[in-house]
């Protein structure tokens, strides 16, 4: 069976499939509510991505761009992506699924930040994400992971 990486349309179909992965929460409910208003229907500048087995979404993140008017991290300043929420359902891990989300992201070229969750640390360092110094004021308690692409330099404070 072939999985390929696909942007997740914002539906009811795609908000039920999000409630059974752990990190349902906020987000998907601010949604669901804008559904319900009928503000959006298919979506397609949906920061979801997800792969399918079968019928069934077993994987997922959500990508967002950042302008490089706001980046603290890059020098000189760049545009980047910042994944969230990546989770590969449980039954499904270990087969490739988060690395195929991962290089998804990376195709685009541009440097990557996530914020790893408890216990994830180890895959992201396994995907080329490094730690960054620390700073008070621009990481406000997170603790960054950073993927580079070749030539492109972290800022030194």
């Amino acid at each position: 069976m072939s999985v390929k990486v696909e942007r997740l349309l914002v539906n009811y179909r795609t908000l039920e499939e999000f409630k059974k992965f752990k990190e349902y929460g906020l987000q998907e409910l601010s949604m669901l509510e804008d559904l319900q208003a009928n503000l959006i229907e298919d979506d397609s500048e949906s920061p979801f991505y997800g792969i399918y087995y079968g019928d069934k979404l077993v994987a997922r993140m959500s990508l967002y761009k950042i302008e490089a008017r706001f980046d603290k991290y890059f020098n000189p300043p760049h545009e980047y992506y910042e994944i969230w929420k990546l989770e590969v359902l449980p039954d499904y891990q270990g087969k490739g699924y988060g690395t195929m989300l991962v290089d998804f992201a990376k195709s685009f070229g541009l440097p990557i930040k996530t914020n790893p969750r408890v216990h994830s640390r180890t895959f992201w360092e396994k995907q080329g994400f490094e730690s960054v110094s620390y700073d008070v004021e621009r990481d406000l308690g997170e603790n960054p992971l950073i993927w580079r692409p070749e030539g492109v330099s972290l800022l030194e404070k």
